[in-house]
């Protein structure tokens, strides 16, 4: 049997791919949460990067029916992957490759200024180019129409942060693949606005259910019921950040693109495969013969046929992979390694030193900023892959080259 099953009392199933992987038993105990929750259809679906997250596991595949939880989505709406094979190979690589790494770090905002040093915001645009522009057109009317409801989110960073980077996980990477061939791989979300969106609607639920939320077994749970008008509220507004997001990855590659080409002389096409998947958002999709809502928490749609991408760590392998269309996982796999530690346990136990030897065939940034992104606080992708070994197959197997972080 390709998963295992653990029977919840009062609740639902969970099915978990997480042979030979390690899962935390604060982690098993937040799945219990939320297949205790009245609503879940059929069964949780478990992916093996799975590890403790905020109300929800990071790593689960969460079908509801007649409600859904802000939380379960989480604050980082539309979070995902996009992956684009050139028609470079790894010879036209310069031999040095800090310009390249350079280049792009100039091209695309990345990181985050603190509040409080009272500076302009380094991972925004000071003044957007025009293809960011064109792109925020597009998106506008429908920000203006949600944030006409919740005006509050007019006050976030939304234009500004099209086509930006980020901090934590989020990263750009050139990468070669088992040919030799050059891929553009980057991975970011939906940016404040995002954020924005997330937490304003997780404290709108834990208000419309101040009076049960009590009875839950966590406040993180807290969840709207269909027909409510905050429920078709936040399907929109989490709807238009999933496409914010969308958008947001496509921008970024534009710009990617554009500094590579400023730094490799030989002409290239930027798009021979490319891939853009979310993993953190919800949607409507048929399965067992019902409708239902599936929310993927870190996980990402793995229909037959369908191309995915699930990144390892800085140094470690990523993989372009198809679907295979596993029913039981509700047509899912993993969206990466998945974190083995919390950031701080990982900047308590590393050094720069170790990140250093970690990443030694890596161009990246190699200082004590870094340290919570370290290959040895993720999962072993490999076991990763094996274990889900049912749910995908691997089309296409990357290494990094060049990495770059916020």
């Amino acid at each position: 049997m390709p998963f295992q099953t653990q029977n919840v009392p009062d609740g639902k199933p969970i099915k978990l791919w997480t042979e030979g992987v390690p899962v935390e038993d604060e982690a098993r105990q937040q799945l219990m949460n939320t297949a205790r929750m009245p609503f879940i259809f059929r069964h949780l679906a478990v992916m093996p990067d799975v590890h403790l997250g905020k109300g929800s596991t990071i790593g689960s595949v969460i079908p509801t029916r007649g409600a859904i939880i802000p939380a379960a989505v989480g604050v980082d709406i539309g979070c995902g992957m996009m992956a684009a094979r050139t028609t470079l190979t790894a010879a036209d690589l310069p031999d040095n490759l800090h310009g390249l790494r350079s280049a792009i770090e100039a091209a695309v905002p990345h990181g985050r200024t603190p509040p409080r040093q009272n500076r302009r915001d380094k991972g925004a645009w000071e003044q957007p180019p025009a293809e960011v522009d064109t792109a925020w057109r597009r998106l506008q009317p429908g920000f203006e129409r949600i944030a006409g409801k919740y005006p509050q989110l007019f006050k976030t960073n939304n234009h500004k942060h099209l086509g930006t980077l980020g901090t934590g996980n989020h990263f750009i990477e050139v990468c070669l693949d088992e040919a030799g061939r050059v891929w553009f791989m980057l991975h970011s979300g939906s940016r404040g606005v995002g954020n924005a969106i997330g937490n304003l609607f997780i404290e709108l639920a834990q208000a419309d259910m101040r009076q049960h939320i009590a009875q839950l077994p966590d406040k993180d749970l807290a969840y709207f019921k269909e027909g409510a008008a905050h429920f078709d509220d936040y399907v929109e507004a989490v709807g238009w950040a999933q496409d914010y997001a969308r958008t947001n990855r496509e921008v970024m590659m534009h710009h990617v693109v554009a500094a590579a080409r400023r730094i490799i002389a030989k002409p290239f096409a930027p798009d021979v495969e490319a891939v853009n998947c979310h993993h953190n958002y919800v949607q409507r999709e048929t399965h067992f013969g019902a409708e239902v809502l599936v929310t993927r928490k870190g996980a990402v749609s793995a229909k037959k046929g369908e191309l995915g991408i699930i990144p390892g760590s800085m140094g470690a392998r990523s993989y372009i992979v198809r679907g295979l269309g596993n029913a039981d996982s509700f047509c899912s796999c993993s969206h990466g390694a998945g974190r083995a530690m919390s950031r701080n346990e990982a900047r308590r136990r590393f050094t720069v030193d170790d990140q250093i030897r970690a990443t030694a065939n890596v161009e990246c940034r190699k200082d004590a900023e870094v340290i919570d992104e370290i290959p040895m606080a993720y999962k072993d992708i490999e076991a990763v892959m094996k274990a889900q070994r049912d749910l995908v197959e691997v089309v296409h197997t990357l290494r990094q080259v060049v990495c770059v972080k916020g």
